[in-house]
């Protein structure tokens, strides 16, 4: 694959804008679990269908989720993420009317998002992508969850006299 195989075209542009997206959802609430992860795959689809975005690579994780695409440049990214996040987040709550009691003002996304240019890197960041939920889950089994020892005891307090 050469670098005009990844070349688009606009009508007086050509383009090779590629980026890595992370966001997560309001107070890194675990909810993309086996059907509702499914489906908002498909809502982020679709949407980025409606725009002209292309996902290169996508991920669906417990509490975050990451996007290889590709914008053209007639859009900027913050704009971009915003019709993503805001959008989404009005499909979610029509789909799930119950979660606007978990959050609060239809905000279903966290504020912020990460967001870093591939440039050469598309392999690379694409394999990354791909490998998350099974690095993911390492590390959720290396993490030991410890009991507080003095969780079931309570401590009487006893007075003083004076």
């Amino acid at each position: 694959m050469s670098y005009n195989d990844d070349l688009h075209s606009l009508s007086h542009t050509k383009w090779n804008c590629k980026y890595h997206v992370v966001f997560a959802p309001k107070y890194r609430r675990k909810s993309f679990y086996d059907a509702r992860r499914i489906e908002i795959g498909q809502i982020l689809r679709q949407l980025c269908e409606w725009k002209g975005i292309n996902i290169l690579e996508a991920e669906v994780c417990v509490d975050h989720i990451h996007m290889l695409i590709e914008i053209p440049p007639k859009y900027s990214v913050s704009g971009i993420m915003g019709y993503l996040k805001g959008k989404s987040s009005q499909m979610i709550f029509e789909r799930w009317a119950n979660a606007r009691f978990k959050y609060r003002n239809r905000s279903f996304w966290c504020r912020g998002y990460y967001v870093d240019t591939v440039g050469k890197n598309t392999k690379k960041i694409q394999e990354y992508i791909r490998n998350q939920l099974v690095e993911d889950k390492e590390i959720d089994q290396l993490a030991m969850d410890f009991e507080d020892p003095f969780a079931g005891f309570k401590v009487e307090k006893t007075k003083v006299k004076k």
